[in-house]
């Protein structure tokens, strides 16, 4: 049994796969893959829409963002609805992620998109400045492939294709097989919103949907999903020569000092592992904790966890919701046995939730976890804590950084200073301090991970101006002859020679330059 079944290929030679709830297992449709021709039309139709919009206004682009915001707004409970019964993930999580990150990134795109993309005027260095002007310009890419995971459908969605939509550009999205109507969700809000037909597109369908999209002569692409796939995304692109963003795997270590507020930190350990069911890639999946505090720290882990309400009733009251994919499911039992073999200790949970007719796991922790198993090497991607005691800050440190992975972490302390130095030290795409991962969702802030983690920055201006060509225009100010014009002369080369000595050796020529 899977959440998609492949069935074969249709009369018009796309493949078709079966689809199943999470929450009960059931057989809930059917979904039919685009194929190559598919993907080609619709670049094809994204080129074409593309020009039209790319030049309005930012006013007019943010119009519709606004409108869509609206929509969003009026309909979002359609929206959750969708996203919980393709993933069963929790309601709240599904409104917090999907919903409301969603409204908070049209809106702050729409509000800076034209600061961040408006042309710059730069002032040439030294003596160059006397003759030139720089103006940097911003141009759109054209049409962006956007592919996304089934952990966050709709917001993996939406928010990447706010930003190239706002910098000008068509959007052709490629969701997850596994949760391929809360994608579609993202078209049909926008096109109520009234944005052109061809502007944003969502296709559905399977890996190889992804492979043709990425084939199919956009101008970038953005990918999120596993470090296999990305690797392939990323040399597709190398071999075209096209720019691409890859937000990877994680496997984020958090580490809670001797003067860490213990009652915070217990509650940010759960929230930040069990969240979205874990199936986040800046989940806290490995936690160091200071000898010091380590077994009151793991007593209010256990309390807390144990206490996490799990249910199929899909309500706001519910904490944790079931397993989105079969196969993520497999690989958790994988990780907790092999731990289980090689001497952790299992507090809570361990299991399948046998109360339940779907994929539930219990929300766990488990202790005396060690760097030879796979739990703490391999992304597990589940409600799962993982507690490693240290003995002081130093080897926490030396432990977070032992990973093939780098997307995000966390320290708890209440020694600002400290702090500070701890997180610069991690080796990791960003840092959170006393809060659990959040980065991904505060817009200003450029998200990415180092190491097999991902290549390049999301969100921000760093990430909305990766939509872009930077364009520097150079003019000339003062006319006449030019002074590097042909012919070459010894005599010219000579006062060149002179020049260079003034301006490099000399302490006014040093000043001016």
């Amino acid at each position: 049994m899977s959440i998609y079944e492949a069935l074969g290929s249709n009369d018009s030679a796309r493949r078709v796969l079966q689809l199943r709830s999470p929450i009960t297992l059931e057989v809930t449709g059917q979904m039919e893959c685009a194929n190559t021709e598919d993907v080609q039309r619709a670049v094809t139709r994204a080129r074409e829409a593309q020009k039209s919009w790319g030049a309005l206004s930012f006013k007019e682009r943010a119009s519709v963002m606004e409108k869509a915001q609206k929509v969003l707004l009026a309909r979002q409970d359609d929206v959750i609805d969708m996203v919980v019964s393709e993933t069963g993930k929790a309601r709240t999580d599904a409104f917090s992620m999907e919903v409301f990150s969603c409204l908070d990134s049209i809106c702050y795109y729409a509000k800076n998109a034209e600061k961040f993309l408006k042309p710059e005027k730069v002032k040439p260095h030294g003596i160059m400045g006397l003759a030139k002007r720089v103006t940097i310009a911003y141009k759109p890419l054209g049409v962006a492939g956007i592919i996304t995971p089934w952990n966050g459908p709709f917001v993996l969605a939406v928010n990447p294709a706010v930003q190239a939509l706002m910098a000008g550009n068509a959007v052709v999205i490629k969701g997850s097989e596994v949760t391929p109507y809360s994608t579609k969700m993202a078209e049909e809000i926008f096109s109520e919103a009234g944005l052109p037909d061809g502007v944003l597109q969502v296709l559905l369908g399977d890996g190889q949907t992804g492979a043709d999209l990425c084939e199919a002569g956009v101008d970038k692409i953005s990918f999120t999903g596993s470090v296999n796939t990305g690797r392939k995304v990323a040399e597709s692109c190398a071999r075209q020569l096209i720019p691409c963003t890859l937000e990877l795997g994680g496997k984020d270590a958090m580490i809670v000092c001797a003067d860490a507020d213990l009652n915070r930190a217990a509650h940010g350990a759960v929230i930040g592992s069990c969240m979205n069911t874990g199936h986040y890639c800046c989940g806290t999946e490995r936690i160091y904790v200071v000898a010091d505090v380590y077994d009151e720290f793991v007593e209010k882990c256990t309390d807390i966890t144990r206490n996490l309400k799990q249910g199929s009733d899909l309500g706001f009251d519910e904490d944790v919701g079931a397993v989105f994919w079969d196969r993520q499911m497999q690989i958790m039992e994988n990780h907790v046995e092999d731990a289980r073999a090689k001497g952790a200790k299992v507090l809570v949970g361990g299991e399948r939730n046998g109360d339940l007719d779907g994929l539930y796991y219990r929300p766990t922790v488990i202790t005396d976890v060690t760097h030879d198993m796979a739990i703490m090497k391999s992304e597990t991607f589940g409600p799962i804590l993982c507690i490693q005691k240290v003995k002081d800050e130093q080897e926490a440190i030396k432990l977070a950084n032992d990973s093939d992975y780098g997307l995000s972490g966390n320290v708890w302390t209440q020694d600002k200073d400290k702090a500070m130095q701890l997180a610069l030290q991690m080796d990791s795409g960003s840092v959170c301090i006393n809060d659990h991962a959040i980065t991904y969702g505060i817009p200003v802030a450029p998200f990415g991970g180092v190491k097999t983690s991902g290549v390049g920055r999301v969100n921000g201006k760093q990430g909305m101006r990766g939509y872009t060509k930077t364009v520097p225009i150079v003019i000339e100010k003062r006319g006449g002859d030019m002074a590097n014009a042909y012919p070459y002369t010894a005599k010219k080369a000579e006062g060149m020679k002179k020049f260079a000595k003034f301006l490099w050796g000399t302490p006014v020529g040093k000043w001016l330059s």
